[in-house]
Formats: C-alpha cells, sequence, structure tokens
C-alpha cells in the first residue's frame, strides 16, 4: 500500500503523533463510509480520511482523533 499524504495530513499526523502504520491498518481494517470526496476509515480512536486513486494507491486528506 502506497500512501500519498497531503501537506495538512502530515501537520495533523505530527500533532496528534499518528503514524504511517496507523493510517494503513486504518485503510485495511476500519469502518469505511463514504463521503463525497472519497472516504472515512474508523479504526481503534483514529479516523483517516481518504482517496483511493489506484488499486495501491491511497491519497490521505487528514486524519483525526476520535471523541
Amino acid at each position: 500500500m502506497r500512501l500519498l499524504i497531503t501537506k495538512h495530513a502530515m501537520d495533523m499526523m505530527i500533532e496528534r503523533g499518528i503514524d504511517e502504520d496507523q493510517i494503513k491498518r486504518a485503510i485495511k481494517n476500519g469502518a469505511i463510509s463514504r463521503q463525497t470526496e472519497g472516504c472515512l476509515a474508523s479504526y481503534t480512536y483514529i479516523e483517516v480520511a481518504f482517496k483511493k486513486l489506484s488499486n495501491d494507491v491511497y491519497k490521505i486528506k487528514t486524519v483525526k482523533i476520535k471523541k
């Protein structure tokens, strides 16, 4: 799995202490819901907004801690 991480998403990852492995686990194992411009993966205590660009490439838009 290849991740293309936006600057905003990278800033949020750093601020919230979330790494690429956690993002990959969320996309692979999390509950996925559709959004207007992609999907939202919810897994353990994080949520990842992403868009699937091809078979193995995902654009990561933002990450956050679930409330």
